[in-house]
This record gives C-alpha cells, structure tokens and sequence, in this order.
C-alpha cells in the first residue's frame, strides 16, 4: 500500500518550541484540501500538547521563496465542479484550520518569508505576532477572481480594522511588508537575511514568560476582545490575576522577581536542552 504524501511537517524541539512548516515549495506552499486536512490533524496535536504544557511556542513557517500562494489552482477547479454543499463542507474544513490556529493556547509565530495571498493572510492574521521579510507581499486577493475573503475575514480584520480591511478586500491591492506593518498585519520587518534571527530572538523573548501567564493571558485577551467593558468580564479580569497570583508559577514569578534571579521555568527549558545534548551519541 503506497504511503499518502504529506504537504507540511510538525517538529518539537528541545525548548518546547514546534514547529509547523509548509512543504509545497513547487507551487508557492498553495494549499488543498489535503495540506488543510493535515494542518487541522497537527493543530490538534498541539492543541493537546500546549494545555499540557508540553510545547511552549509554535512557529508557522513554510520551506522556498514563498509563505503561501493561497489556494491551489488544481483544487480550485475540483471546486467549480462541486455543489453548494460540496463547497460549504470544504469551507467548514478552512475554517476549522483558521479557528484551531487562532485558538491554540500557547504563543503563535508566523514567519513569511515571501508572498502570503489568499487565505494565507488569515494564517498570518492568526498568529500573534508576524515576523516578515522586507520583500514579503501580502494580498486578499479572492475579488480579482469573483470569490470573497469570507472565510479568513473575521481574523484578518481583526488585525488591521474594519476600515483598512474595506479597502483591501474590495481592491486586492498588494500590501508590502512596511504597508502591511503599519496597518498591523505585521508586527516586525526585517532584511530577509535577517529573518531567522530575528525570529531566534522573538522566541527567547516568548520563552522568557511564564507558560502559565501566556496561556492564561491569551484566552483572557480572547474573551475581552468579545465582551471590553461589561462587569461580567471586569470581574473575570480580577479572577484571572488573582488565581494567577496564587498558583505555584505566579509564586515562582514574583519569588524570582525580588530575589532578582530567573524564574524556574527558564531554567526547565536550559535542562532540557542539556539532557538532549547529554543524550547524544558520543563519536
């Protein structure tokens, strides 16, 4: 029996750190209905893997001189041939991807390298924090072809405002990466050459913070962007900090603070690295 081919790879470092990549370099990273169900099928392992506290970060990513073209042309034109409910249940599936990636409990990075259009927009607009290349393109490009950016909408206007977000879906206009900075989308530019360090270095910065705080601070900022200023999420701002203060790494956090010294969790990551090292094969 021939082994299916896979589009993407999920890899776990040492620190916590996992990686997702994109691995259809040939044809600009597009995605189907294939690389979707696989990317759905890893963001629920790392949903489990980042309650338990088992992966710290995740970093999107994709191999060749381009994040994403969006949609695959091929699967597109299966599409045409689709009904409404054949189309409705593909749109489900995207959506479960923008959702799972949205909602992951621990930090998310994005790393685009090159040209993100379609639906590649929502991946960025998904993540919380987008590190790009000078030279990355960003495009909602669905118009130009009689489609809408439905599906990735509501996250990508999240990111740049209702009214930034009128304008560029409805022109399909390219975003370069300082435009697509100053509306928000991004939240670093950098020389391509100096895109991997600069991700190395927005990591550490991530892995500095308590896994507790950041999984509690994310699905509280969740809930506030829902609801801003009703009692009902004033009161739950006040349980939040108040349980966070009280748990074992908030004691840990301020312990270490006035004892001027790194926090415990810092030091959990410097040992796992030093036993991956300690487990190698000596030569």
């Amino acid at each position: 029996m021939a082994t299916q081919e896979t589009f993407s790879r999920l890899e776990l470092d040492e620190r916590g750190v996992a990686w997702l990549t994109l691995e259809r370099p040939e044809v600009h990273n597009a995605f189907d209905d294939h690389l979707i169900a696989e990317l759905n099928g890893h963001l629920e392992r790392l949903h489990a893997a980042a309650t338990s506290g088992e992966v710290r970060v995740v970093v999107l990513g994709s191999e060749g001189k381009s994040f994403s073209a969006g949609a695959d042309l091929n699967w597109m034109k299966r599409m045409v041939e689709y009904d409404f409910d054949g189309n409705l249940a593909d749109s489900r599936k995207l959506s479960a991807l923008m959702h799972g990636l949205d909602t992951l409990p621990c930090p998310t990075l994005c790393r685009v390298q090159g040209a993100a259009f379609g639906g590649a927009v929502g991946l960025a607009a998904c993540c919380d924090i987008v590190v790009a290349a000078e030279k990355a393109k960003f495009c909602l490009s669905e118009v130009k072809i009689g489609l809408s950016p439905a599906v990735i909408s509501p996250y990508v206007q999240r990111a740049i405002g209702p009214r930034q977000m009128r304008r560029y879906a409805l022109s399909a206009e390219v975003m370069d990466a300082p435009t697509a900075l100053a509306l928000g989308l991004a939240h670093q530019v950098v020389d391509a050459d100096a895109l991997d360090d600069a991700v190395a270095a927005m990591l550490e910065t991530l892995l500095a913070g308590s896994p507790q705080a950041q999984r509690a601070t994310k699905a509280l900022l969740a809930e506030v962007a829902r609801e801003p200023d009703s009692k009902a999420t004033r009161e739950h701002t006040c349980r939040v900090i108040s349980e966070l203060r009280v748990s074992a790494e908030g004691q840990e956090g301020l312990a270490s603070f006035f004892e001027k010294r790194r926090p415990a969790w810092t030091n959990e990551s410097d040992n796992r690295v030093a036993e991956n090292k300690a487990a190698e094969p000596r030569s």
